[in-house]
């Protein structure tokens, strides 16, 4: 493996955690469809290192905030293990001005999620429409969530 490859995936290994890390201290949440569950959280771009942010390609700035989302599915023995499959939404601010989100899809050994950025004010409320579909699934899964991000 090369130096840059194994540098690219040590950044995305790092990336991975420091989102779980931020996933269990900033505000995130699961909706439950039976088989699925659909997983998210938001926080600002400025949480990412400089260089973590630089190696996935994230913009790292106080009006950009991070949604991360991931498909679980549950296992025979009652645990949930990550599926892939297709996310797509869009983010409205107070006054209810869209902006479509641009997920990317990140796997990681067995870890599967979909980042996209968007803009925020500074305490704006902003609710997001988004749509799941795991890979192999005939219906969508939608959530539906508001957040407020602050600049630090």
């Amino acid at each position: 493996m090369t130096t840059h490859r194994h540098n690219h995936w040590q950044a995305l290994l790092s990336l991975a955690c420091l989102v779980l890390l931020f996933t269990s201290q900033s505000q995130a949440d699961s909706k439950d469809f039976g088989e699925f569950e659909v997983h998210w959280s938001v926080f600002p771009s400025t949480f990412l290192a400089p260089d973590i942010a630089r190696e996935n390609n994230l913009n790292r700035s106080r009006g950009i905030g991070i949604v991360n989302i991931s498909i679980m599915r549950e296992t025979e023995d009652g645990g949930l293990e990550p599926v892939s499959g297709q996310v797509e939404g869009k983010v409205m601010n107070d006054i209810q001005q869209a902006r479509f989100l641009a997920f990317r899809r990140i796997q990681e050994g067995n870890a599967v999620y979909f980042i996209a950025e968007y803009q925020y004010s500074n305490a704006e409320l902003m609710t997001f429409q988004i749509t799941t579909r795991p890979a192999g699934a005939r219906q969508d899964l939608p959530i539906r969530f508001t957040h407020t991000l602050f600049n630090d």
